[in-house]
C-alpha cells in the first residue's frame, strides 16, 4: 500500500506560474522581506477599503502573480506570553481551506521566516497538509486522492525550498498512516485489516513486521491482552493482532526506543458498558498504536542511523457479550501479578501490560533503552489539561535525565504540545490489592474522569502490573519508562486525527 501524501512542490520565486494562487502566512503585512515586494504593495491597497485585513482571511485578485489571486491569513500577535508557533498552523489551515472554496488547485504557500520560530514555515506547512488529508475509507470510494494536485512551498532560496519540503513529506507521510489508523471506522481498520494495512505500508522498507495472531500464543505471552480479547475472539474479523515492528539504523547505535500502543478498535466498554450515549467515537481509541506505526513511518523515510526503534501495537477489540471479561476476575499478567478487574472499561492498560513486560525483558540487553506507552487513555486527561494537549508521566529514572522537559520542549517547536505531569506515591497505593487475593487493583467502578488524579494513577498500575517497578531508581538496573496519555490531543471525533505525539517525538530523537 502506497501512502500517498499530497505532492510537495518547492520554489523559490513567488511569481512561479506553476501555481495557481499564493496563500500568504504571516504577522502583518508590513514586514515582508524584499523578496515578498510583490505581495506587500497590493494588500497595501486592499487596507484602505477593508478594515478586516488582520482579522478574517482575505482573497485579493492581483494581477501577475500566479492565478492572480492571493489569500491573506493573518496569523495575529505572536509575541505575547501565551503565543506559541500553532498561531501559523492554524492560519495556514483557515488560509489553506479559503484557497479551496476559490477553486485553487497548485496553491502556493508563502510564509516566511520569523525571528522568534525556528520551525514556523514548516508548521505552516503542516497545518496545510492537516486540511489535505483524505481519509482512507474516502480514498478507496473515489478515484481522486488529492483535494489539490500540489501543494507549493517559497522559501528564499531553492535548497531551504527542497529540505522544508522532504521534511514535510516525511513528517506527514507519519501522520497520513497514524491517520488512516486511527480515525478509519472500527470494522475498515479491525484488527486483522489493521495488521495487513501495516504489513503493506513497510513492505520493501527498512521497517520490519511481524503479527501475533495465534490464540495459544496471545493467551500464553499476553494473558492480560487475551482477557480482553476474549469476547472479540469468537468473530473471525475481530480477532486480536499483535502487530511488532523494528527498525535498527546503520550505526553506532546511540539510544533504544520501545514503544507500545494502545490499539482498541473499539471500546464498547465492556461488562461496564458505555451507557448514556457515550460510545460513539470510541474507534479512535486505537491512536495509541497508530502514534506507533506513524512514528515508524517518519523513521522509515529518514532513516536515522543513531536510533534502534521497537514497537507493539496492541490490536484488540473491547467487545460485550456471553463471553466477555467482567470486573472481579483474576488475571494473572506476563510478570506473574495477580491483578484484579475493576472495571472493564479500563481495558487500556490490561492489553499494554503484558507487552510493555516484554519490551522490559529485551530492554536490559538494548544500549541505553527508554520505554513509553501511549495510548487514547483516560477522559481524566481532558478534565486536567484540557484538549489538545499530550501529557508524559516519567518514572524515576527518566525523570533524573529531565525526558519529560525536553518532550515538552520539543513539543514547542511544531506546536505538538504537552503538559507534565508526575506520578506520586498515592497512585501506587490505589492500586495495592484491597485483600488477600490479588496483588494489583486494576482501577475502581468509578469514570476517569471522576477519579482523583484519573490520569496519573493508570502509569503507576502500569508500572506495577509489567513489573517495571523491580526496575526504579533504587535497583541494580534502572529502566527509563514514561507514559503518554492522548485522549486530549489525538483529535476531534467528528474531525480527523491529529497525529499527536509524533511531531514531537520525532523533532526530540531526530533532531529536526
Amino acid at each position: 500500500m502506497s501512502v500517498s501524501v499530497q505532492p510537495v512542490l518547492c520554489t523559490s520565486d513567488c511569481r512561479d506560474q506553476n501555481f495557481d494562487g499564493i496563500i500568504l502566512i504571516a504577522q502583518n503585512y508590513e514586514q515582508l522581506p524584499d523578496e515578498l515586494k510583490c505581495l506587500k504593495t497590493p494588500l497595501q491597497d486592499y487596507s484602505a477599503v477593508d478594515c478586516c485585513l488582520g482579522e478574517e482571511v482575505v482573497v485579493v485578485k492581483v494581477a501577475g502573480l500566479p492565478g492572480n489571486r492571493l489569500v491573506f491569513a493573518c496569523t495575529g500577535p505572536v509575541d505575547r506570553d501565551y503565543d506559541d508557533v500553532r498561531r501559523f498552523t492554524d492560519a495556514a489551515a483557515n488560509g489553506i481551506k479559503r484557497a479551496l472554496k476559490t477553486g485553487m488547485k497548485r496553491p502556493l504557500l508563502v510564509c516566511p521566516p520569523h525571528r522568534s520560530y525556528a520551525r514556523n514555515t514548516l508548521a505552516a506547512v503542516l497545518g496545510a497538509l492537516q486540511v489535505l488529508y483524505v481519509p482512507l475509507e474516502v480514498r478507496e470510494h473515489q478515484s481522486s486522492h488529492h483535494k489539490v494536485s500540489v501543494l507549493g512551498v517559497w522559501m528564499k532560496t531553492k535548497e531551504e525550498a527542497a529540505a522544508i519540503a522532504e521534511l514535510a513529506t516525511a513528517l506527514e507521510s507519519g501522520r497520513f498512516v497514524y491517520r488512516d489508523i486511527g480515525g478509519s471506522d472500527p470494522e475498515r481498520m479491525a484488527a486483522p485489516r489493521a495488521a495487513e494495512y501495516v504489513k503493506a505500508v513497510f513492505k520493501d522498507s527498512p521497517v520490519a513486521v511481524t503479527v501475533v495472531s495465534d490464540l495459544n500464543t496471545l493467551e500464553k505471552e499476553y494473558p492480560c491482552l487475551a482477557a480482553v480479547n476474549r469476547c472479540a475472539n469468537s468473530v473471525p474479523r475481530h480477532q486480536a493482532r499483535v502487530i511488532k515492528l523494528q527498525y535498527c539504523g546503520e550505526g553506532p547505535i546511540q539510544q533504544t526506543l520501545m514503544l507500545v500502543g494502545k490499539g482498541i478498535t473499539y471500546d464498547t466498554g465492556g461488562a461496564d458498558i458505555k451507557a448514556g450515549g457515550i460510545m460513539a467515537g470510541m474507534h479512535r481509541d486505537k491512536c495509541g498504536s497508530a502514534a506507533v506505526a506513524g512514528f515508524f513511518q517518519i523513521i522509515a523515510k529518514l532513516k536515522p542511523k543513531h536510533l534502534k526503534v521497537v514497537g507493539a501495537m496492541a490490536m484488540v477489540r473491547n467487545s460485550v457479550g456471553s463471553d466477555c471479561y467482567v470486573a472481579d476476575e483474576l488475571v494473572v499478567s506476563r510478570a506473574g501479578r495477580r491483578i484484579r478487574v475493576g472495571n472493564t472499561d479500563a481495558e487500556g492498560r490490561m492489553v499494554m501490560t503484558d507487552l510493555l513486560c516484554e519490551m522490559k525483558e529485551q530492554a536490559l540487553q538494548e544500549v541505553s533503552p527508554h520505554l513509553f506507552t501511549i495510548a487514547t487513555l483516560t477522559g481524566h486527561a481532558i478534565r486536567a489539561m484540557g484538549p489538545n494537549y499530550s501529557i508524559i508521566m516519567d518514572n524515576g529514572a527518566a525523570r533524573r535525565s529531565g525526558n519529560d522537559l525536553q518532550w515538552q520542549m520539543a513539543g514547542e517547536v511544531l506546536g505538538d504540545l504537552f503538559e507534565v505531569s508526575t506520578i506520586r506515591r498515592e497512585d501506587y497505593e490505589f492500586h495495592k490489592g484491597k485483600s488477600e487475593y490479588e496483588d494489583i487493583l486494576q482501577a475502581n467502578n468509578l469514570p476517569s474522569s471522576a477519579t482523583p488524579r484519573g490520569h496519573q494513577t493508570p502509569a503507576a498500575f502500569l508500572i506495577m502490573a509489567s513489573g517495571l517497578d523491580k526496575h526504579g531508581v533504587n535497583s541494580e538496573k534502572p529502566l527509563p519508562y514514561s507514559h503518554i496519555d492522548i485522549a486530549g490531543s489525538s483529535g476531534p471525533f467528528p474531525g480527523v486525527p491529529t497525529g499527536a505525539p509524533i511531531l514531537a517525538m520525532a523533532t526530540k530523537y531526530l533532531q529536526l
